[in-house]
């Protein structure tokens, strides 16, 4: 299983878990054994802590693939775009040189 995949079922694992949270608080509510402000408050919360858990996973992932791929000692974007660059260059100087020899 990929990391996106996993990260993929997670985010859609807490999806289905705050239905379930704001469904079981509207049952509370019907039958009376909690208030709708209570309810409300109480989704708010849960629904902000569950956002703070997010972006907390969501950095460490991102941290252990910065790492990752540092430790992999992979070229950047911009690595590759720099030697594009100088081989356009090069290109360009070595077509002038052998228009000169002709």
């Amino acid at each position: 299983m990929s990391v996106f995949d996993t990260v993929r079922k997670a985010l859609l694992a807490g999806v289905g878990a705050q239905t379930k949270v704001s469904e079981f608080i509207d049952e509370l509510v019907k039958k009376g054994e909690m208030s709708e402000s209570q309810g409300s408050k109480l989704v708010k919360e849960w629904t902000a802590q569950a956002e703070k858990s997010t972006e907390s996973v969501s950095k460490s992932l991102s941290d252990t693939m910065t790492s990752a791929l540092q430790r992999l000692n992979l070229p950047r974007k911009d690595d590759i775009d720099k030697l594009s660059e100088k081989i356009t260059g090069l290109t360009e100087r070595v077509k002038r040189l052998e228009e000169k020899g002709q």
